[in-house]
């Protein structure tokens, strides 16, 4: 009797133990790994330097990128950085490899250029060729993003434009205009006269009258591909000589979304909590 006893004993120890192995087994084999989304960084990267061409001409080079680490999708990264059709490599090293050597190739082309004409240059000057990438903003999954270009090669003055881009983080994509509204293009004009004087432009002091319409070059003021937003407004950005004369800088005109109401997109309505 005390044998059996035994035996049963042994055996459920056994079985408990080998319950516990498969139950042990099951656990891991059930576990699933979550990963984290990463966060969204941004980085950038820079390039300052100049050149003495000769005692009479001297060239500055200067730009500066944004980086995003966590973007991968190549459509979106080559929309990004649509003006440097050259770029393969989007990380930090990549991007700044780039801009090493789009700077080699401008001082290069400068003195291939004066070389032609050097005897012309009657006073010293300095010429030069600038490009930066500015951070708008990044909410709602939306990344906006503003271009500065510069250049002087000479003249009265530089130049300048300013070019502006709206990225969908979701979809991976460009945003047009259509995406936010469907308001037509006719009554979107009326909208950018009468808010032209809304906001100071580029010359304009803070304390004084806003008056960018008396500069304007054209009767029809177009709905532009440069335009970024905020929780009260849709802001469409002109550069010098785009709509207006070079002395009123760059102009900024702001359309409110209750002037939008009952056009805006309602997938972007929502996502951007507009009343």
């Amino acid at each position: 009797m005390k044998n059996t006893i035994a035996i049963f004993t042994i055996s459920a120890v056994f079985a408990l133990a080998s319950c516990k192995k498969n139950d042990s087994q099951n656990t891991q084999t059930n576990t699933t790994e979550v990963k984290t989304p990463e966060k969204f960084t941004v980085d950038s990267v820079k390039v300052t330097d100049s050149m003495k061409i000769n005692d009479k001409l001297s060239v500055n080079y200067a730009a500066k990128m944004l980086v995003f680490p966590t973007l991968k999708d190549k459509v979106l990264l080559d929309s990004i950085y649509y003006d440097k059709k050259d770029i393969t490599d989007f990380s930090k090293n990549g991007l700044q490899s780039f801009l090493d050597k789009d700077k080699t190739e401008y001082f290069s082309s400068i003195k291939e250029k004066s070389s032609e004409w050097i005897s012309d240059i009657q006073y010293k000057q300095t010429w030069e060729a600038g490009s930066f990438m500015k951070l708008l903003s990044q909410t709602d999954d939306f990344l906006q993003i503003e271009y500065l270009f510069t250049s002087y090669e000479g003249g009265a003055h530089g130049n300048y434009s300013f070019a502006a881009r709206v990225f969908d983080l979701k979809n991976n994509k460009k945003i047009d205009l259509k995406d936010i509204t469907t308001m037509p293009q006719a009554r979107l004009s009326e909208l950018l006269m009468k808010n032209i004087n809304k906001l100071p432009s580029g010359t304009t002091d803070s304390d004084g009258a806003v008056n960018n319409s008396e500069m304007l070059l054209v009767d029809v003021i177009p709905a532009n591909k440069d335009f970024y937003f905020d929780d009260k407004n849709l802001y469409f950005h002109y550069s010098p000589y785009e709509i207006a004369a070079f002395a009123a800088g760059d102009i900024v005109i702001p359309v409110s979304w209750e002037e939008l109401k009952g056009t805006v997109n309602p997938e972007f309505k929502k996502r951007m909590k507009i009343n």
